[in-house]
C-alpha cells in the first residue's frame, strides 16, 4: 500500500500505468469513477491487487469466499465498491485480495447517526469491529429516551459486527446538558433507575458494549461523574459487557474550562475498560480556519492521558469530516462554517478549480477558493491525514481508533482501514 499525491495534468488512467495497477480499482479503492479526473493535490491510496477473478455464471460471494479460502467480508474489504452487496454480474472483475500484509493490530469502529442511508452502513460495516449510533439520551427521572437505532443494529448483525449503546446528555433539545447531567449525579436513585433501563435495553436490542459521553458538566461533576460510572460498570462487567467513557482531549490535569474540567482523567480511567479521547475540533465551526486534528495537538494529549490511563485502555478519535470556512474570519462575529465530507471537500476543489496543499507540521489537506466575491478556506481529512492518526496507535501502544463520525462518506478511509488494520480483518 502507498499514498500518491495528485499532480497537474495526472488522471486515474496516468496514474494506474504508473503503478500497475488498473485505474477502475484505484478509482473503486476511492471513491471516484474510473473516469473522473481527481483532483490535483488529492491524496489517493494506492493498493497491489494478488489476485483477480472475473464473475462467471453461477458465481457468488459465498462460492468465491469458499473457492479462494477467504471470508465475505474479506472480499467486501477488498472490493469497497460493493457497498455491502452480494449482487454480483457475469464479466466483473474482483480483487480478492492485495498483496500487502495489514501491518497494525488494533481496533476500529466509529459512531454513526440513525439517518444514516442503508447503503453507506453497509459498505463500511466490513470495515470496522463496532458501529455505535448516536445516541440514547435520559430525562430527569432516569427514564431513557430511545434512538431508532433497528437500520444500524440490523446491518451489523447481517455483517457480524458488534454495536454498543451510546449514552449521552445530548439532549432532545440537541445540546449537551449540563443541569440534566447534574440532577443526575446527585442522586443514586435516579442512576439506579437509569442503569436498570439502560441494561434492559443492551439486553434487548443485542449491544455489546456501552459508551457513555456526558460532556460541559463541570469541575463540580468530576469526581460524582467518576464514581457514576464506577457503579455502572459493575452491573455491566457482571453481564459480559464492556464501558467505554468519551472524554475532553485535555493536555493537563488543570485545564481550565466546563468541557475539560468535568473530565479527571485519573478517576474516569480507573473507573472503565476504555476511554476514548476525542482528539478533534482544534478546528471547529465557529473558530478560525485550520486543521480540525492537527497531529502536535493530537499527540499532546495522549502524552498527558499515558501518564495516568493504561495504553491498553485508550481509543484515539479520529475525525472523519472537516469545514468550508467564509473569509476573513470575524472572531467577534464569526459565521458557522458548515461541516463536509472528505468526498464532498475532494468535489468542491474539483468544481472551483482549487489546487489542495497538504500542511506537513498538521498533517492535514486544505485549499482555497472563490464563491460569489467570497473567499472560504477549507480544511479536512483525507487518506493521508488519517494514516498519520492511525500510525499513533501502535506507536503508543493503544488499544485502537473510533471516528466521528462514519455517517460522512470516504471511501478511501475504508481503503486504509483495510490495508493497515489487521485486527479488523480477522472478521
Amino acid at each position: 500500500m502507498l499514498i500518491h499525491t495528485v499532480k497537474r495534468g495526472e488522471s486515474l488512467a496516468s496514474i494506474g500505468a504508473e503503478y500497475g495497477v488498473s485505474p477502475d480499482i484505484i478509482g473503486g479503492l476511492n471513491g471516484l469513477s474510473a473516469m473522473s479526473p481527481p483532483a490535483v493535490g488529492q491524496g489517493l491510496i494506492i493498493r497491489f491487487p494478488k489476485r483477480i477473478h472475473t464473475v462467471r455464471a453461477g458465481d457468488s460471494l459465498s462460492s468465491l469466499a469458499v473457492i479462494y479460502g477467504v471470508t465475505v467480508n474479506a472480499l467486501f474489504r477488498a472490493n469497497p465498491w460493493l457497498y455491502g452487496s452480494a449482487s454480483l454480474t457475469v464479466g466483473q472483475r474482483l480483487v480478492i485480495d492485495y498483496t500487502e500484509t495489514p501491518p497494525y493490530d488494533f481496533l476500529a469502529g466509529g459512531y454513526v447517526y440513525t439517518f444514516t442511508p442503508r447503503r453507506l452502513l453497509e459498505q463500511t460495516a466490513p470495515f470496522v469491529n463496532v458501529l455505535i449510533p448516536f445516541t440514547y439520551g435520559f430525562r430527569q427521572d432516569g427514564s431513557l429516551y430511545a434512538t431508532d437505532d433497528a437500520r444500524v443494529l440490523d446491518v451489523a448483525k447481517r455483517f457480524g459486527t458488534e454495536a454498543w449503546m451510546h449514552l449521552s446528555t445530548y439532549t432532545e433539545g440537541e445540546r449537551f446538558d449540563t443541569e440534566l447531567a447534574t440532577g443526575l449525579l446527585a442522586s443514586t436513585g435516579v442512576q439506579d433507575l437509569l442503569i436498570e433501563a439502560v441494561l434492559a435495553t443492551m439486553e434487548e436490542k443485542g449491544y455489546s458494549g456501552l459508551d457513555v459521553d456526558f460532556e460541559f458538566i463541570g469541575k463540580e461533576n468530576a469526581l460524582p461523574y467518576a464514581r457514576f460510572l464506577e457503579r455502572l460498570h459493575g452491573p455491566l462487567s457482571e453481564r459480559g459487557y464492556t464501558l467505554t467513557a468519551a472524554l475532553a482531549p485535555k493536555t493537563s490535569a488543570t485545564q481550565a474550562g466546563s468541557l475539560y474540567e468535568g473530565h479527571d482523567y485519573a478517576a474516569v480511567g480507573a473507573a472503565v475498560d476504555y476511554v476514548l479521547l476525542m482528539t478533534y475540533e482544534w478546528g471547529y465551526t465557529l473558530g478560525p480556519p485550520l486543521a480540525v486534528s492537527p497531529l502536535p495537538s493530537v499527540r499532546r494529549v495522549i502524552d498527558y492521558a499515558l501518564t495516568v490511563i493504561p495504553k491498553e485502555k485508550i481509543f484515539l478519535g479520529i475525525s472523519n469530516y472537516g469545514y468550508d470556512w467564509a473569509l476573513p474570519y470575524n472572531k467577534e462575529e464569526p459565521v458557522a462554517a458548515p461541516s463536509l465530507s472528505t468526498e464532498a471537500a475532494v468535489a468542491l476543489a474539483l468544481s472551483t478549480g482549487a489546487e489542495i496543499q497538504y500542511d506537513n507540521e498538521w498533517q492535514a489537506p486544505f485549499f482555497t477558493y472563490e464563491k460569489e466575491g467570497v473567499r472560504h478556506e477549507v480544511w479536512y481529512e483525507d487518506v493521508r491525514s488519517i494514516n498519520a492518526r492511525l500510525a499513533l496507535i501502535p506507536e503508543y501502544g493503544l488499544s485502537g481508533a473510533l471516528y466521528w463520525n462514519l455517517t460522512r462518506p470516504n471511501t478511501g478511509n475504508l481503503s486504509l482501514l483495510a490495508a493497515v488494520d489487521r485486527r479488523v480483518g480477522e472478521s
